[in-house]
């Protein structure tokens, strides 16, 4: 697995927690009461912000909002939202969780069932690369694949050496 420095480490958790929160509002559309992949989200940036990291909260935080995407997971874009925000703030604990926070909300957009999903994740993608910084940007995008398969646009991330 290859370490990241801290700095790397602290613009990768924004990263991660500003593309969750792009799509935030595909879960709480029809969850408006279920706050915990809101509060992922607020303890990730506490954790980018003051750099204070607590294991207990990190994880408590990022299993909530796993949970809540299991009781949303009849709404797949509001599923996938969730799990975007319990991958991002798990970047404060492992630096590759952020491809996870990037990869959800792709998988959001494209579960929405928008007609323009090909045109939206496109753009959200060209959103990600722009947001990331120069020297992380070539090695973290060419990990995002988005593909057309025969039932519509399939997100995976490519692992391997360095990862």
């Amino acid at each position: 697995m290859k370490k990241y420095s801290e700095d790397d480490q602290v613009a990768l958790a924004v990263w991660a927690l500003d593309c969750a929160e792009r799509v935030l509002s595909l879960f709480e559309r029809n969850y408006p009461e279920d706050g915990r992949p809101r509060n992922a989200l607020k303890i990730g940036r506490e954790w980018a912000n003051t750099r204070v990291f607590s294991m207990p909260v990190i994880r408590s935080a990022s299993l909530a909002a796993h949970a809540a995407a299991k009781v949303a997971k009849a709404d797949i874009a509001a599923c996938e939202a969730a799990h975007a925000a319990g991958q991002a703030v798990a970047t404060a604990h492992v630096p590759q969780h952020a491809y996870g926070g990037a990869y959800y909300a792709l998988r959001a957009i494209i579960a929405d069932g928008s007609e323009a999903a090909r045109e939206s994740v496109k753009d959200e993608l060209a959103w990600q690369s722009a947001r990331l910084p120069g020297h992380l940007r070539d090695e973290i995008m060419s990990r995002i694949v988005v593909e057309p398969r025969r039932k519509g646009l399939f997100v995976s991330i490519r692992k391997g050496p360095g990862f």
